[in-house]
């Protein structure tokens, strides 16, 4: 039970911080990065929704997408506890855009040095999810899923991924608002970095854990 407690406690504050990976990338203004790419954009279309709601319908479509794939592999608990989550995930983003709401951005190499570091915080976040082992957001959940099917490394899927959300988005934004609102350098910057930042977090960690060993 301890252990249980534990690593759902893990797996909370690694959403936490994925969710102001994302906000950060928000702030930034140069792009948003890949996960929310798509759900972003769509939310500069319709403003019915927060940002984070539209994250929480996009959630629902990667689940479909996983329990197609998976079948009769597929966990109904994980799957329910991955909504939950999912929708936990949606009001923390919201509340992570409201807590980094005053701070300034007024030039572009301030904007750009938050741009890096969400992708820091983003790779940090989704890194210390999995090594929470309880669950995964539905986008990362997706991405195991796809691993598992096809054989290929999990970072090297997330990296396709990412820049294939970064690309419909971009669709997105130029039939619908006419410009790239919401996708610039940024954008393919965390596409292709974010994968290889938790490549560097496993890494770091596994050289820990052998010198404490």
């Amino acid at each position: 039970m301890k252990q249980t407690i534990r690593n759902y406690a893990l797996f909370l504050i690694g959403l936490f911080i994925a969710s102001m990976g994302v906000a950060l990338s928000t702030k930034a203004g140069l792009g948003t990065s890949p996960v929310a790419a798509v759900p972003y954009s769509i939310s500069l279309l319709n403003h019915t929704l927060t940002f984070g709601w539209w994250l929480n319908l996009w959630s629902v479509l990667q689940i479909v997408v996983q329990v197609a794939l998976l079948r009769k592999k597929c966990k109904p608990v994980e799957i329910i506890i991955q909504t939950v989550l999912a929708l936990v995930y949606g009001y923390l983003t919201d509340f992570s855009c409201m807590l980094i709401s005053g701070v300034q951005a007024n030039s572009y190499v301030i904007r750009f040095g938050l741009m890096i570091l969400s992708c820091f915080v983003l790779g940090l976040g989704i890194w210390i999810q999995f090594k929470g082992n309880v669950a995964m957001l539905p986008g990362e959940a997706m991405n195991r899923a796809i691993s598992e099917v096809t054989g290929k490394r999990y970072e090297n899927i997330k990296i396709f991924f990412d820049v294939i959300y970064i690309i419909a988005a971009a669709v997105i934004c130029f039939l619908f608002i006419g410009k790239l609102e919401g996708v610039r350098e940024g954008s393919i910057i965390a596409a292709l970095s974010v994968g290889n930042i938790i490549k560097i977090y496993n890494r770091l960690f596994e050289k820990l854990t052998k010198k404490t060993t």
